[in-house]
């Protein structure tokens, strides 16, 4: 049966002041009413049993985490001890699907990003499991085609391609809005992964651009949870023993402590560097939807719009005169923020910290709450 982990446990630095660390981005309701963790759940809707979600997070969120999806059991928030990058969290997660269903397939998704529509979101993750099903060895990842040459996101080179089994139309209930395939059709196209590549230089962006062989690397993969573990077995030994200790632990009264002293011996490193780059039988659909990863408070123009000024106003009462290019961003509907005579500044209005800065630079945001941690300014993080 297909399972959905929705990895929860990042921090969201770049959205300082909002974002906070028992609040991060992924808990935050930028675009409406539901934060981006229940968006990311609501997508799966009708694809994926409310038995079968899990999130998996840190014990700082874990109590944010329950409160806004109350639908989900408590054992399905999976709780790491500490960070450790993705390939232990992913671990741990195929660890405890596994005792639920051992023929379990594996959907990872980010709690962070935005996608749509529904429908072809849908369509494409059921044309993955449909190629996992097809040879359980298989190691599935999406690739969203590059619609800049951006430095900031990890790349995928594909190889050749490889047709999906044809899909049933209506499989997600409701209008397809045209994402749909009828009976007979072809599903998404996959392709053999030839390489992943690191975040690279403007010139090689632009080349990886050109060249219509290159996807941004979205984070979304699917699989056998079993074959995962079995990839980091053997690409990833002394990581597995620390993992397999756990699972040893796992109906002991030990758990808890066992849990905490090996998953924290683990050495951190992200799937794609400990098992996807090395791996044989990768996979890569191009997505055939839109894709957002909300890195930055830049986001809130691409889904909110801007106005004739180019002005983004996310903020419930605003004054801006001779003001053009800028974000506005309040979250008390009863501040009023006026601005006059600016250009391309980020303003960004909390109860207790208010941040105004060139919207163009994300490193130095990101930097933010670092400089607050050693001015010893803890109540601000």
């Amino acid at each position: 049966m297909l399972h959905a982990v929705i990895m929860a446990g990042g921090s969201g630095t770049r959205f300082w002041p909002e974002s906070r660390t028992r609040r991060p981005k992924q808990l935050l309701t930028m675009f409406g009413q539901k934060s981006l963790l229940q968006e990311a759940v609501e997508r799966l809707g009708g694809l994926v049993a409310v038995d079968r979600l899990w999130v998996a997070t840190t014990e700082r969120l874990a109590p944010a985490v329950a409160e806004q999806l109350p639908e989900l059991r408590r054992d399905a928030i999976l709780i790491e001890p500490c960070k450790r990058d993705t390939a232990p969290c992913i671990g741990l997660a195929a660890l405890r699907l596994l005792r639920d269903d051992p023929d379990a397939t594996m959907a990872l998704l980010p709690a962070d990003q935005r996608i749509a529509p529904v429908d072809a979101f849908q369509q494409t993750l059921r044309g993955a499991v449909e190629l996992v099903e097809e040879d359980p060895t298989r190691l599935i990842t999406f690739g969203i085609r590059p619609t800049y040459p951006a430095e900031t996101f990890g790349y995928i080179e594909r190889g050749e391609p490889i047709q999906l089994a044809p899909l049933e139309t209506g499989a997600t209930g409701g209008d397809s809005s045209g994402a749909e395939k009828s009976k007979g059709s072809g599903g998404p196209t996959a392709y053999r992964v030839q390489r992943f590549h690191e975040k690279p230089t403007a010139s090689v962006a632009q080349q990886y651009l050109a060249s219509g062989r290159f996807y941004w690397n979205s984070g979304i993969f699917v699989w056998k949870a079993r074959t995962i573990l079995d990839q980091i077995r053997q690409h990833q030994p002394e990581m597995y023993t620390h993992l397999d200790r756990i699972a040893q632990a796992a109906d002991s009264p030990r758990f808890d402590q066992v849990l905490r002293e090996e998953f924290s011996a683990i050495q951190g490193r992200s799937i794609d560097y400990a098992v996807m780059e090395k791996a044989q039988n990768v996979l890569v659909i191009e997505a055939p939807f839109t894709w957002d990863d909300v890195g930055n408070w830049r986001a809130l123009e691409r889904w909110i719009g801007a106005d004739a000024h180019g002005n983004v106003l996310a903020a419930e009462r605003t004054l801006l005169q001779d003001t053009t290019g800028c974000i506005v961003r309040s979250t008390d509907p009863n501040h009023l923020v006026v601005a006059v005579g600016l250009e391309d500044l980020l303003i960004v209005v909390t109860p207790d910290a208010t941040l105004v800065a060139d919207k163009r630079q994300e490193e130095s945001l990101r930097k933010i709450t670092q400089w607050l941690a050693e001015r010893g300014w803890t109540e601000y993080l």
